[in-house]
């Protein structure tokens, strides 16, 4: 098994490489003047089962071709075996078609992906189920909430917690999250959103007076929705509220905004290599996911099961 990783999120790669007890396979990721993208692979991977990391995150179109730039560089120098890892799967939310002549991008980079010579997936909380459908090789979804929920328990298991998701679409994670905390209560926020990247908070569904909030989602991009979501549990008389998200892709003054809002704290994982934009943030903090993605890449090399994690 040889461990490779694009430029996207280094110290991310490093710690699943620590964890495994095995190098990050040497290999020259760089560009030329025109900001070609250029791969050469400094170790023999001929007959390995080889592990790509690299989140299609910011800046997404140039972390996107590393990667299919690196396993095309693979599969050309015989790999046995090519998984795509994927703590953050760009364009995720273009997965369907919102109106007329509009594409579905998520497929897209799928096919891109298997074409380039991908023989797996693995990735972490996919915006939405079905996009593990859209690729045509063997799919592993992980889910951050053991991780979360682990450290909710320890920060706020004496509080009177309930879980709220930040519109009707997250139910289903909300529940999930949920139920690891023994059954606690769920509500959710109904809002109405009039333009891309705003929302407008309706009304909530469920009592939360005098409760713990933790607000849960799976992407937090502006921020707008969670500070927004924040202030109307407080103001319907919400002890606190706490909010984390799996991605945090926190474009813009998202930072700022959260610095500002009626959160308490904000926590996120390391699937993004975003560690200098929240550096001087006194609300965000990370939890990392690199024991989760690395005993994932272990069982899937040693052709064990990967959902028993979740048992």
């Amino acid at each position: 098994m040889k461990l490779m990783s694009g430029n996207s999120n280094l110290p991310l790669a490093k710690a699943i490489a620590d964890y495994l007890e095995i190098p990050l396979t040497q290999a020259n990721v760089r560009r030329f003047a025109d900001e070609e993208i250029f791969v050469e692979i400094l170790e023999n991977v001929r007959g390995e089962d080889v592990f790509v990391l690299q989140s299609t995150s910011f800046p997404a179109n140039d972390n996107l071709m590393e990667l299919l730039i690196m396993i095309d560089a693979l599969r050309r120098a015989s790999a046995k075996r090519i998984t795509a890892v994927l703590p953050y799967f760009g364009y995720a939310r273009q997965d369907r078609k919102p109106g007329p002549r509009t594409p579905i991008s998520a497929k897209l980079v799928a096919n891109m992906i298997t074409t380039a010579g991908a023989d797996r997936v693995l990735s972490v909380d996919l915006h939405a189920g079905q996009i593990q459908g859209f690729f045509d090789i063997p799919t592993d979804n992980l889910f951050g909430a053991p991780v979360m929920s682990e450290d909710i328990k320890s920060r706020f298991g004496d509080k009177n917690l309930m879980v709220v998701s930040p519109d009707v679409g997250g139910v289903v994670r909300a529940r999930a999250l949920a139920k690891r905390l023994d059954n606690a209560s769920l509500a959710i926020v109904d809002k109405r959103r009039e333009r891309a990247g705003e929302s407008e908070v309706m009304n909530i569904i469920g009592d939360v007076e005098g409760r713990f909030c933790i607000l849960i989602d799976d992407i937090v991009d502006s921020a707008g929705t969670l500070c927004n979501a924040a202030a109307a549990l407080k103001a319907a008389g919400a002890e606190d509220v706490v909010a984390y998200c799996t991605h945090g892709v926190l474009s813009g003054g998202a930072v700022a905004r959260v610095d500002g809002s009626a959160l308490a704290e904000l926590v996120i994982t390391d699937s993004i290599g975003n560690h200098a934009v929240i550096a001087d943030s006194p609300k965000v903090r990370h939890l990392t996911i690199a024991p989760l993605l690395a005993e994932a890449i272990r069982r899937i090399a040693d052709e064990s099961s990967v959902s028993s994690l979740f048992d």
